[in-house]
């Protein structure tokens, strides 16, 4: 058996760098599960508001939407696993300390410096897997390694609420920050530092598949997204300025943001709203909550693997398509369970739509390395979280204050659904708002691979 996994994630040499990947993004995404888990254990110890809950989760993502500026232009100019594997060590430290705290103030600090390390995750991530695996694997090899995220927030969800009912929030904490030490040390003994551009064109002897069927297909590049100067010599604002006058990285940025976003509010306050919605013992949500985890598994898996084997098909702009269908099925399956009082049939619903909402993620990540040079990819991703870290910073205080609002000031799942609601608005949004990128992808991955061609080589 564990030979037949490590084959699906591409041989033995590889299935360590996946597993490992996975887990930084498994601990990341394990805190706010928790968050969302002891909702209850906090308002009764901490007399914390669904206001103040969303303040919790949204500390870490707003600080670490700032602290990803000086992030991505290290993540391009250091060595990344070095810098990983410290930024665990300090997130698990923070971790420690919030286990410590006595009073919704001296956990928001807690939260704060949380936020100062999370942001590391993402662009070295993304920059490692980019110089990891071959290009045309990219969309698949998200997939897995973005399992971790959904692995992260279901494991945090179930270990942290019932590590909090059985002995107390602050073992939740101490347990999470445990785990995190551990990867820490195997990050540091058991991944070596990539070459960087290894997989670019010059690093490779096959192109990739996307930048083939671009260039059998005569698209041209656009001249005003081709570099005109060596990309490590780039300042921040820079690099900045030609990241985002790429206008398929645009739209992808904004779309990621969306589903974030959505999210966000949901594993803040989908565990709460359940409870309380559908009269829902903890032991029964307990029991549901891995249906939901695996069916959002198979859907970040299926929604890498579809994108490449289309795009393998002939299908050029597969991996935009597959997440502008997966964001409005996404939100066509929520409507309904939301609308039904009865567990029975929306708990079903969600779980599919769950699905549809992971396997956006993985191409719109593959996207993004298509069309920006591969010494940008650090740069590249650290924009991208500010954005996306914004909206999920946004999404839980929003959640929170506005389920007090629509549900005539009582903060019950009546304000929740309604929030709920709207939130899916921006889900049907995404795939109006991905449609624009079908027109601009091609050139925009034909003008990454010119400013590959004049700024390539494979220098560390």
């Amino acid at each position: 058996m564990r030979t037949a996994l490590a084959d699906r994630l591409g041989g033995r040499g590889r299935a360590h760098v996946v597993v490992l990947m996975a887990c930084v993004l498994a601990l990341n995404a394990a805190d706010a599960g928790v968050i969302g888990a002891i909702v209850q254990e906090l308002r009764q110890a901490l007399g914390v508001s669904n206001t103040e809950v969303g303040i919790l989760t949204a500390a870490p993502a707003a600080v670490g939407a700032v602290a990803t500026v000086p992030v991505g232009q290290l993540t391009d100019r250091v060595r990344r696993v070095p810098l990983l594997a410290g930024s665990v060590v300090l997130w698990s430290l923070a971790m420690v300390v919030g286990g410590l705290a006595d009073s919704f103030e001296s956990l928001l600090a807690s939260r704060v410096a949380l936020g100062a390390v999370t942001a590391t995750a993402g662009p070295t991530v993304a920059s490692l897997i980019g110089d990891l695996f071959p290009p045309e694997e990219r969309a698949a090899t998200y997939g897995r390694v973005l399992a971790g995220e959904l692995l992260g927030v279901g494991f945090g969800l179930l270990a942290g609420g019932n590590i909090a009912a059985f002995l107390s929030w602050r073992v939740s904490f101490w347990f999470v920050a445990a785990l995190g030490f551990v990867l820490a040390a195997l990050l540091w003994w058991m991944l070596a530092e990539p070459e960087r551009g290894a997989q670019a064109p010059s690093g490779r002897r096959e192109e990739e598949l996307a930048q083939r069927q671009v260039r059998e297909a005569g698209v041209e590049p656009d001249p005003r997204n081709v570099l005109t100067s060596d990309p490590e010599r780039l300042t921040l604002l820079q690099a900045a300025r030609h990241v985002l006058a790429i206008r398929t990285n645009v739209i992808i940025i904004l779309a990621s943001a969306a589903g974030y976003f959505f999210f966000s509010g949901l594993r803040t306050f989908g565990m709460v709203f359940m409870l309380e919605r559908y009269a829902v013992g903890r032991g029964g949500l307990s029991a549901f909550l891995p249906v939901v985890g695996l069916a959002a598994l198979a859907g970040v898996l299926v929604g890498g693997r579809l994108s490449d084997r289309l795009l393998r098909g002939g299908a050029l702009n597969a991996r935009v398509d597959v997440p502008c269908a997966a964001f409005a099925a996404a939100a066509l399956l929520f409507l309904p369970g939301l609308l039904t009082e009865r567990a029975l049939i929306a708990l079903p619903l969600f779980a599919l739509a769950a699905a549809a909402l992971a396997a956006a993620n993985p191409p719109l990540d593959a996207v993004r390395l298509d069309v920006v040079h591969f010494r940008l990819w650090g740069r590249a991703e650290a924009i991208r979280t500010i954005v996306r870290m914004s909206g999920e910073a946004a999404a839980p205080v929003l959640f929170g204050w506005l389920s007090g609002v629509l549900g005539d000031g009582r903060e019950s799942a009546v304000g929740l659904d309604r929030v709920f609601l709207l939130a899916l608005l921006p889900l049907l949004a995404n795939g109006l708002l991905l449609l624009g990128a079908r027109r601009t992808y091609p050139r925009d991955v034909a003008s990454a691979l010119e400013s590959e061609r004049r700024y390539g080589g494979g220098r560390s």
